[in-house]
């Protein structure tokens, strides 16, 4: 019931209580109560952010030196425009997702931030060029198709063109209901009118036109080891440059995918995948093998424990154990 909970919210994360028990065959109160349940054990939350047409986005492998990876990867989570961090078993010890305004901001941040943090020993980073699936697009897969689809219509996964230049912030009223729905992507219209000093109803318009327009992203996230599972892992591949959008958007909605995207450098996709233990790997690689003939697997990484995603601290258990609201580096 919890899995089926969290798909429906996966689907229509503000959707009214009585629509999600329909879903599940229960009662709205039920739905609402085991949904408060979760949140507060820190299972589950829904939280918003940008859309990735809006900044520039880049992935940085970092390197550091014996017994620093801890206090590495806890300075690196504080830092409010680094959104995931992930400690990694492979030839670097941190796999950290960054976002800024602009390239030279993208660069002074890596180069003099993050490589300026104490223990750290190297750094490369592969700059996001176009997003073909991210994490709001992921389904746990626990609701019946016919099910879902009463909360929503089916839709393909995200597809942006990452920016290297952000001309326009959004206005500050829409950075006001962002921030107020990165702590909880459910608050009422009402919540959010007090919390931004707006009325009711700009509240409500201001925020469904920035869905309607695809300038906001809500996502209803998961404790991934407690939920079955307990494998993340990393894959650097390269697919031909003429087969690299079909194969990219293609890639994005096999059900393991978590996040697609081309990347620079020699090679051109990275794929992030939740598996439900190592023994899942082999078969998964099977299938992009069999599915995929294009694609040329050149490194897979595993990661060994996720520290932040978006804007969450993560526990040792995948459970959000703090929040660092999203802010980008200074100019």
């Amino acid at each position: 019931m919890d899995l089926a909970l969290l798909d429906a919210l996966q689907t229509s994360p503000r959707a009214p209580w009585s629509r999600i028990g329909r879903a599940l065959g229960v009662d709205a109160t039920t739905a609402a109560r085991r949904w408060e349940r979760l949140r507060e054990s820190g299972l589950a939350w829904i939280t918003a952010h940008d859309a990735a047409k809006t900044a520039t986005v880049a992935y940085v492998e970092v390197r550091c030196r014996p017994g620093s990876l801890a206090s590495v990867s806890a300075a690196a989570a504080r830092l409010p425009w680094v959104f995931n961090v992930d400690e990694t078993a492979g030839d670097f010890d941190l796999f950290l997702g960054v976002v800024a305004a602009d390239l030279p901001a993208l660069g002074r941040s890596v180069h003099e931030t993050i490589g300026g943090l104490d223990g750290v020993r190297g750094l490369r980073t592969r700059l996001a060029i176009t997003q073909y699936g991210e994490g709001s697009d992921w389904r746990i897969r626990a609701l019946e198709p016919a099910d879902r689809a009463t909360l929503s219509e089916p839709r393909a996964p995200t597809r942006a063109v990452f920016t290297t230049d952000m001309h326009d912030r959004p206005a500050p009223e829409d950075q006001a209901l962002l921030s107020a729905l990165g702590d909880d992507g459910r608050l009422g219209y009402t919540e959010l009118a007090a919390m931004t000093g707006m009325s009711e109803h700009t509240a409500r318009r201001r925020l469904q036109r920035m869905l309607r327009e695809g300038e906001i992203t809500l996502r209803c996230d998961l404790a991934r080891p407690l939920a079955g599972l307990p494998t993340a892992m990393i894959y650097r591949a390269s697919v031909p440059h003429s087969r690299r959008e079909a194969t990219g958007n293609a890639v994005a909605r096999v059900k393991q995918v978590r996040t697609c995207v081309s990347v620079s450098g020699p090679h051109n996709l990275l794929v992030m995948v939740w598996l439900h233990g190592l023994a899942a790997v082999d078969p998964f690689e099977a299938l992009l093998a069999d599915r995929f003939p294009e694609l040329e697997v050149r490194d897979r990484t595993v990661v060994l424990n996720s520290a932040k995603r978006m804007d969450r601290l993560l526990d040792l258990q995948g459970r959000s154990a703090g929040r660092v609201p999203f802010a980008l580096p200074p100019p």
